[in-house]
């Protein structure tokens, strides 16, 4: 029998507040947008000092070995670089307003497609109180309110953000158009059952996370998937460019969900392997799962404590840590084999020079973004100019991959007549 969800009214009310407030949005300039973000990246600088004593009262509550904790600290680069992505956003074109399409009828009736804001869109996610700034700066930008429902691990982070974001919203009379839910469990069901006042919902966070908000909403869902991510370094790459990349994607931060989890190699190029590897016991103490063939290969040439035979549950796995399995193939077929078994259809990368494997592996792997000879560390809306991202799609309706002010629209149809009417049949 399916338990009944407890709806919290004060929280409904608080976000059918939201839900005025967007009515707003439709009538704001585009300068009153561009000065309210740029307005908000220079007050997080000014005020600084205040967000990072938020976040360590965060950060004091959590283990530092825990993945999450990267994700939770903020620092004066990390905020720098959130200023930075908020004027982006603010110069980046309006989303808004753009005829898709456009035609008249035989009976001269004029069409046109118009694109238009979602509406209020709530977004759950845990520890990474940066999203607070994206979430808000590109809804803002694309003409929707936002209802935030963050973890428990970034309360007092995520307070202060939303604080310093109303401060500015409210020279204009608009603080109501972000709304941060209290970080308790016990609130989830009722922002996933608000159907009624909510269009959409983009989960970011753990896959457990993502599933509960699947299983249990009532409003549409954009899934923003774990990112369980492979390298191929095939029969035909080159050894310096598949070092880099394979470094790169693994070490330049691996708490984030475009890292690469597993290396798969072709069987012919296992000589590579130890120094494809060097160096990352000593430098970042990486820690390698490697099926019987790859072991083989880098045992005595990499650190024995941090070398393990890998198992089944080692494929497939985001570790979201210095951990990386390897996996050896005979050819690019059990390679796209292996991928479509374990994937999670975020982001893969092929390095090789033949391009009959590089337009194979490109047509039949199935993710929202494909590399050839690069990291899969470029998996980010920024990286893709889009000035910042919502998420990372990993389902195929509405939107795929990084998220970003055009993804946020939907559209409308504009029709216009002279008093025409529809005959009878």
């Amino acid at each position: 029998m399916k338990q009944e969800t407890v709806v919290i009214p004060d929280v409904l009310k608080d976000i059918e507040k939201t839900v005025v407030a967007s009515r707003r949005l439709r009538t704001i300039t585009e300068e009153t947008i561009r000065n309210v973000l740029t307005d908000l990246a220079t007050l997080l600088l000014e005020e600084s000092d205040d967000l990072l004593a938020a976040n360590r009262k965060d950060l004091v509550r959590m283990d530092q070995v825990d993945p999450k904790y990267d994700r939770l600290e903020l620092n004066e680069t990390r905020l720098q670089g959130i200023a930075r992505d908020l004027r982006n956003v603010a110069a980046l074109p309006s989303p808004l307003d753009i005829t898709l399409e456009e035609r008249t009828l035989e009976n001269g009736l004029q069409i046109r497609k118009v694109s238009v804001p979602i509406g209020v869109i709530g977004i759950v996610f845990e520890s990474r109180p940066n999203v607070t700034f994206d979430v808000f700066s590109l809804c803002f930008k694309s003409g929707n309110a936002v209802v935030l429902k963050g973890s428990r691990d970034a309360h007092e982070s995520n307070i202060a953000i939303v604080e310093l974001i109303q401060r500015v919203l409210a020279k204009y009379d608009l603080a109501d158009v972000v709304y941060l839910a209290p970080s308790d469990r016990e609130i989830l069901p009722t922002i996933l059952a608000a159907d009624n006042l909510i269009d959409m919902v983009i989960p970011r966070g753990s896959q457990g996370l993502i599933n509960f908000v699947r299983k249990h909403s009532t409003v549409p869902v954009i899934e923003t998937g774990a990112g369980i991510v492979h390298t191929y370094y095939d029969e035909s790459a080159d050894f310096e460019k598949g070092r880099r990349v394979i470094r790169n994607a693994k070490t330049r931060r691996v708490s984030v969900c475009n890292a690469l989890d597993t290396l798969i190699i072709h069987q012919s190029r296992l000589d590579d392997l130890p120094d494809l590897l060097r160096d990352l016991d000593k430098e970042h103490r990486l820690e390698v799962f490697a099926d019987a063939e790859a072991f083989g290969q880098l045992k005595g040439h990499y650190d024995p404590t941090l070398l393990m035979e890998a198992d089944e549950k080692d494929f497939g796995t985001e570790f979201l840590a210095m951990k990386m399995s390897v996996k050896t193939v005979r050819d690019i077929q059990q390679c796209l084999e292996h991928i479509a078994v374990h994937s999670s259809r975020h982001s893969e990368a092929i390095v090789a020079d033949d391009p009959f494997a590089i337009e194979t592996f490109q047509k039949e792997v199935d993710a929202a973004a494909v590399y050839v000879n690069a990291s899969t560390a470029f998996t980010d809306g920024s990286e893709f100019g889009l000035g910042a991202e919502i998420g990372i799609s990993t389902q195929k309706l509405h939107a795929r991959g990084p998220m970003g002010l055009r993804e946020l629209t939907s559209y409308k149809w504009l029709v216009t007549g002279d008093g025409h009417i529809r005959p009878s049949q």
